[in-house]
C-alpha cells in the first residue's frame, strides 16, 4: 500500500475560496482525522480526491502517480449525505455497487454478505433502504464503501447518527482496515472520537491545512496549562503574574495558561500565599482545546 498525497489544491466557487493551497498526506496504514468548522473545505477536498470536482490548481497522487479513473475505482468513499438508492433493497444495492467497481457477481455477493454480517444489518438485507433507521442506513453506507475491497478509504462524517454500539463497531472496522495497510482519512465533528482513534489529526481552517500531526505532538507545541485547586478565587492571587492567563475559575478550581516562559513555581507560591492548595499540576489540552485555539486564531 502507498501514500495518498494532496498537494497544493486550490478551488474557488465564484468569490468563495473553498480550498487555499490545501496540502497534506495520508500514509499507508494510518488513520488521519480531518477536522474543521462547517465550510472549512473538508468535503470539497474529498470530492477533489474522488474526481467529482476538478481543482483550479494542485494535484492528488497515489503511490507517487496522479490519480486516474482506474485508481479512483479503488477508493472506498462514504459521503456525508446518504448516497444510496432509497427504494432499492439493501443486499441488491451493495451487490450492484460492488459490480460497478469491477467485482464478479459471485465475489460481489460474498463480499456483501460478509459486510452485512460484520456491520450487524444482515436481518435487514431484503429491506428497502428508505425503511431503515438512520443508524442502519449509515451502516449500509459504510458497507457500500467497503464492499469492493478498496485500497484507500475516504469517509465524510462516518459516525454521524450512530449509537455507541455502532460507533464501536465502525471504529473497529476502520482500525482493522488501517492495520491491513490501507490509508484511511475521515472527517468528524466528534473530536473526542478522533482523538481516541486516529494516528494523526489535521485541522482545516478557511480551506487550508493549518495544523497536522500526532495529538501528543500538537499538545506539546501549544502553551502549557496548569490546574490549581484551592479555596481562593483566582482574581485574588493571579494579578501581576507575568505570562499567566486565567482560562477558567469556578468552585475553587482554576485553569491557567502559561506563556512567555512563565514560572510555574511562582504560580504555586502565589496560590499558597492566598490560602490552602489542594491540587496543582499540568493539564494536557484535549483535541477540542487545540481545535478551539486554531479556530480562534482566525477570529477578529
Amino acid at each position: 500500500m502507498g501514500t495518498l498525497e494532496i498537494s497544493h489544491l486550490s478551488k474557488r466557487f465564484g468569490d468563495v475560496v473553498a480550498l487555499d493551497d490545501m496540502t497534506f498526506d495520508v500514509r499507508a496504514g494510518e488513520l488521519l482525522g480531518f477536522v474543521g468548522s462547517n465550510g472549512a473545505g473538508k468535503t470539497t477536498a474529498m470530492r477533489v480526491v474522488l474526481g467529482v470536482l476538478e481543482p483550479d490548481a494542485g494535484e492528488v497522487h497515489w503511490e507517487g502517480r496522479p490519480l486516474t479513473l482506474d485508481t479512483r475505482r479503488q477508493i472506498g468513499y462514504m459521503p456525508e449525505e446518504r448516497g444510496l438508492y432509497p427504494r432499492m433493497k439493501v443486499r441488491d444495492q451493495l451487490v450492484y455497487l460492488a459490480r460497478l467497481h469491477g467485482m464478479s457477481t459471485s465475489d460481489a455477493r460474498a463480499s456483501t454478505d460478509r459486510w452485512l454480517d460484520r456491520l450487524g444489518v444482515t436481518a435487514r438485507r431484503d429491506d428497502e433502504v428508505q425503511k431503515l433507521s438512520l443508524g442502519n442506513q449509515q451502516r449500509v453506507q459504510l458497507a457500500a464503501s467497503l464492499v469492493h475491497d478498496p485500497r484507500i478509504l475516504v469517509l465524510d462524517e462516518p459516525f454521524s447518527g450512530l449509537d455507541p454500539v455502532a460507533v464501536d463497531v465502525m471504529s473497529e472496522v476502520l482500525r482493522e482496515k488501517a492495520t491491513e495497510g490501507i490509508p484511511v482519512v475521515f472527517s468528524s465533528h466528534q473530536l473526542d472520537l478522533v482523538e481516541r482513534l486516529c494516528d494523526r489529526v489535521g485541522i482545516v481552517r478557511s480551506g487550508r491545512m493549518v495544523v497536522v500531526g500526532r495529538v501528543d505532538e500538537l499538545r506539546a507545541a501549544g502553551p502549557r496549562r496548569l490546574v490549581v485547586e484551592g479555596a481562593q478565587p483566582a482574581s485574588r492571587w493571579t494579578a501581576g503574574l507575568a505570562g499567566v492567563r486565567v482560562l477558567a475559575s469556578d468552585n475553587g478550581r482554576t485553569e491557567l495558561e502559561l506563556t512567555d516562559g512563565a514560572d510555574d513555581q511562582a504560580v504555586l507560591r502565589a496560590a499558597l500565599a492566598a490560602g490552602p492548595v489542594r491540587g496543582f499540576g499540568d493539564r494536557r489540552p484535549s483535541l477540542t482545546d487545540l481545535f478551539r485555539d486554531v479556530v480562534s486564531e482566525a477570529s477578529p
